[in-house]
């Protein structure tokens, strides 16, 4: 499981809310990777291309299953990716991902919602647009996504419209805000649900 960090954090930030201990305390066979990006990565491709070949392609290669993990802007990262190469992953595990600006996600829940909404004509550089695109599209043939996010999350309106696109058991919403607490937990309750 490959996964990418939020604004200002960065590997150690997993290492430190104990992501590894969870999987070693079940005794799983599951690989960690957390990648360090920067919020200059936004819009940028190419730290997305050299995460394909640098490990997603090799892995793949080799037959290993990948999922890959993006906590608040690294869940944007992990969109993005998914968009761009939709066949490279086994499954998108998101935790809070930050989904676009406010004006964006007013207008989805204007159209009303998702369902409605249409993304009209799309630059190039507009990431934010272009995943809101992918999610409306999603379709039962898509790899699995899991979202968790809490109650007090100040993305918490955007992740509740995405959150209504997919099955009820790939929805984790617990107490908490945008934070390391809270991400742990839903770490521990993914791990609950998906390897039991």
């Amino acid at each position: 499981m490959v996964w990418l960090p939020g604004a200002y954090q960065g590997a150690q930030d997993f290492l430190a809310a104990g992501f590894p201990e969870s999987v070693r305390a079940r005794g799983l066979a599951l690989d960690l990777i957390f990648v360090d990006m920067e919020l200059e990565h936004v819009g940028d491709r190419g730290p997305l291309a050299r995460l394909r070949s640098d490990i997603l392609l090799p892995a793949r290669a080799a037959g290993i299953s990948i999922w890959l993990g993006g906590i608040s802007l690294g869940g944007l990262l992990a969109l993005d990716y998914a968009v761009a190469y939709p066949d490279d992953f086994d499954g998108l595990c998101l935790f809070a991902p930050y989904l676009g600006n406010r004006m964006l996600t007013a207008e989805i829940a204007r159209a009303p919602g998702l369902a409605a909404w249409q993304p009209g004509e799309l630059a190039e550089s507009d990431e934010e647009r272009r995943i809101w695109r992918y999610i409306k599209a999603r379709g039962a043939d898509c790899r699995p996504l899991y979202l968790g996010f809490g109650h007090e999350d100040r993305f918490s309106a955007a992740h509740e419209l995405m959150a209504e696109t997919l099955p009820a058991d790939a929805v984790d919403v617990i107490s908490g805000g945008h934070e390391w607490s809270t991400w742990s937990r839903l770490w521990e309750n993914f791990l609950e649900s998906r390897f039991k």
